[in-house]
């Protein structure tokens, strides 16, 4: 008797914490690992660049017409030949992108040897960017 009044209890309790259904709204949950695009100036997309790519320098200037001009170091950290594609997103003061976005340029790098990489923004709304560096292909 016992085991029927227990295993009724259990099959109860069962049912009824698996009708509650959660309730909104939900705020939503902050994570860096998909936001680097938005937080970052100089971007790593793969596995592979990670390793090695990475950037010595940046620097920016605003020219007479208004325009952003950014120069990057990026450097090879391995001892062989490597060719990576760069491209860089400019972005208005809020962070958005303001449709000015280069074209990916493949970049040929000696074994530990760092290059100068020069994007200049088509309009004078940019005040800031994202410099992204992925893989050949």
């Amino acid at each position: 008797m016992n085991k029927i009044v227990l295993f009724t209890a259990l099959t109860t309790a069962t049912l009824l914490a698996g009708c509650q259904a959660p309730t909104g709204p939900f705020a939503p949950q902050d994570t860096t690992k998909y936001t680097l695009e938005n937080t970052e100036k100089f971007v790593l997309m793969d596995a592979a660049v990670q390793t090695s790519v990475t950037c010595t320098g940046l620097q920016q200037r605003t020219a007479a017409d208004g325009r952003l001009e950014v120069v990057a170091n990026v450097k090879n950290r391995e001892a062989r030949r490597i060719q990576v594609q760069i491209a860089c997103v400019f972005k208005d003061a809020q962070g958005f992108s303001t449709g000015d976005e280069t074209p990916w340029q493949t970049l040929i790098l000696g074994e530990n040897t760092t290059e100068a990489v020069r994007f200049v923004s088509m309009n004078a709304s940019a005040r800031d960017y994202t410099i992204r560096v992925r893989q050949a292909r």
